[in-house]
């Protein structure tokens, strides 16, 4: 009778082991934290990852190009990335796909400074722009001049890292930078409200896809489950992000103590602005429109200048989505 207790023990022990086991996940963000990034936080603070088996790690990066990078070469399990940077990617031989949006509507913009403005697309002829060699704007560029006629020869891109953009265009270190739409308040932050101007390439025929999650060829095929369950605990952070970003932003500041709560509010609040669409509150939050992911796609291949053209279907995939409704 002991021996048959004592194996009984043993058997669920080892079962109470294996349930709780979790795998080690390492998501590489696009940038340093803000408030772009509170989802992840929020999955974390609540357990959402852990529940699925998941010890996740979010790692910084510098761009769209460093997170690619990362992730093709199995540096981390999955990240975000610019949906138009991962498209040219395909063209030089990644293994990378989407397999979920985060932003619905495209960030992408030049920031600089109302005593210097670049508002339109020529006015960027003759300026220096900051940014990172991995920047997905800086990638994407040479699409955008293209589009615009604007003689990229005449464009002077600086070297800088992330977190030097906003003082280099307040500073007036440089004319400008590539960033988000939604680091304004940040950069009104530095150089006065009302002292920054947008030049939101939206406006200028350049509305593609933009913020996405990625994995590699290699992590969908040897971790299905996990990356499946890793994608919905990342939109149920999204989902209670859109739910109390009150609350969202305090999980952040307790587990990011150096952020800046009042500019990265503003900030998520702008982010969340690019989700209130149709398509997300139809078929839920992160969910990709064939239509415009193969419009994004024509896009890039068109301006480009890629060394072979990118099929739609070799840039993104639904069979990790699970549906995250966006909150009543």
């Amino acid at each position: 009778m002991n021996r048959t207790l004592s194996l009984a023990v043993a058997a669920l022990l080892a079962a109470t082991g294996s349930a709780s086991a979790q795998e080690k996940w390492t998501f590489a963000l696009n940038w340093f934290p803000v408030g772009d990034h509170a989802a992840y936080w929020v999955a974390l603070e609540k357990g959402y990852y852990k529940a699925k088996g998941l010890d996740v790690t979010l790692e910084n990066s510098k761009g769209s190009g460093d997170t690619i990078a990362k992730v093709d070469t199995g540096r981390a399990d999955a990240g975000l990335a610019d949906a138009a940077v991962l498209i040219a990617s395909k063209a030089r031989g990644t293994t990378v796909k989407t397999i979920g949006m985060v932003f619905d509507k495209t960030p992408l913009n030049i920031f600089s400074l109302k005593s210097k403005p670049l508002a339109k697309p020529k006015d960027l002829e003759g300026a220096s722009l900051g940014s990172p060699p991995g920047d997905a704007q800086r990638q994407m560029f040479p699409a955008f001049a293209k589009a615009n006629g604007i003689d990229a020869s005449k464009v002077t891109w600086v070297n800088i890292e992330p977190a030097a953009k906003i003082a280099a265009v307040a500073e007036k270190r440089m004319d400008g930078v590539s960033d988000y739409t939604t680091g304004l308040p940040l950069y009104e932050k530095a150089a006065g409200k009302g002292n920054v101007v947008m030049m939101p390439w939206a406006n200028f025929g350049f509305d593609l896809y933009s913020m996405s999650i990625m994995a590699s060829e290699k992590t969908m095929k040897d971790k299905p489950k996990q990356l499946k369950a890793f994608l919905e605990a990342s939109y149920m952070g999204w989902r209670d992000v859109m739910a109390d970003p009150k609350a969202a932003m305090e999980i952040f500041k307790k587990r990011v103590p150096e952020i800046d709560v009042e500019a990265l509010t503003a900030n998520m609040m702008m982010g969340l602005e690019l989700m209130k669409t149709n398509q997300y509150a139809e078929g839920g939050i992160g969910s990709i429109d064939d239509k415009r992911m193969c419009a994004s796609v024509d896009l890039v291949n068109s301006y480009m200048g890629l060394p072979k053209k990118v099929e739609c279907k070799d840039v993104y995939t639904k069979d990790f989505y699970t549906k995250v409704a966006v909150p009543k």
